[in-house]
Protein backbone atom coordinates (compact mmCIF):
# COMPACT_ATOMS: atom_id res chain seq x y z
CA UNK A 1 0.00 0.00 0.00
CA UNK A 2 1.37 3.41 -0.96
CA UNK A 3 2.19 5.93 1.75
CA UNK A 4 -0.38 8.74 1.76
CA UNK A 5 1.16 12.20 1.60
CA UNK A 6 -0.17 14.71 4.11
CA UNK A 7 -1.22 18.17 3.08
CA UNK A 8 0.79 21.12 4.31
CA UNK A 9 -1.96 21.94 6.83
CA UNK A 10 -2.12 18.35 8.09
CA UNK A 11 1.65 18.29 8.50
CA UNK A 12 1.60 21.52 10.52
CA UNK A 13 -1.18 20.17 12.73
CA UNK A 14 0.81 17.00 13.40
CA UNK A 15 3.94 19.04 14.19
CA UNK A 16 1.91 21.10 16.68
CA UNK A 17 0.60 17.91 18.33
CA UNK A 18 4.16 16.60 18.64
CA UNK A 19 5.31 19.87 20.20
CA UNK A 20 2.50 19.76 22.75
CA UNK A 21 3.33 16.13 23.59
CA UNK A 22 6.98 16.99 24.16
CA UNK A 23 6.19 20.14 26.15
CA UNK A 24 3.82 18.21 28.41
CA UNK A 25 6.85 16.48 29.90
CA UNK A 26 5.08 13.14 29.93
CA UNK A 27 6.96 11.70 26.96
CA UNK A 28 9.46 8.99 27.81
CA UNK A 29 12.93 9.04 26.28
CA UNK A 30 12.20 6.25 23.79
CA UNK A 31 9.09 7.97 22.49
CA UNK A 32 10.89 11.33 22.43
CA UNK A 33 13.35 10.05 19.84
CA UNK A 34 10.53 8.79 17.62
CA UNK A 35 8.60 12.07 17.96
CA UNK A 36 11.61 14.23 17.12
CA UNK A 37 12.40 12.12 14.05
CA UNK A 38 8.76 12.34 12.89
CA UNK A 39 8.73 16.11 13.42
CA UNK A 40 11.97 16.48 11.46
CA UNK A 41 10.45 14.52 8.56
CA UNK A 42 7.30 16.65 8.63
CA UNK A 43 9.33 19.87 8.72
CA UNK A 44 11.39 18.71 5.76
CA UNK A 45 8.19 17.93 3.83
CA UNK A 46 6.74 21.36 4.67
CA UNK A 47 9.89 23.12 3.52
CA UNK A 48 9.79 21.18 0.27
CA UNK A 49 6.14 22.11 -0.31
CA UNK A 50 6.87 25.77 0.43
CA UNK A 51 9.79 25.78 -2.01
CA UNK A 52 7.68 24.10 -4.69
CA UNK A 53 4.87 26.62 -4.21
CA UNK A 54 7.32 29.51 -4.36
CA UNK A 55 8.80 28.16 -7.60
CA UNK A 56 5.33 27.71 -9.11
CA UNK A 57 4.30 31.25 -8.16
CA UNK A 58 7.50 32.73 -9.52
CA UNK A 59 7.03 30.85 -12.79
CA UNK A 60 3.45 32.06 -13.07
CA UNK A 61 4.49 35.67 -12.42
CA UNK A 62 7.32 35.38 -14.95
CA UNK A 63 4.91 34.01 -17.54
CA UNK A 64 2.73 37.09 -17.07
CA UNK A 65 5.52 39.47 -18.08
Amino acid sequence: MAKQELSYKESLEEIEKIIHQIESGETDIDELSVLVKRAATLIKDCKSKLKSTEDDLNQTLNDME
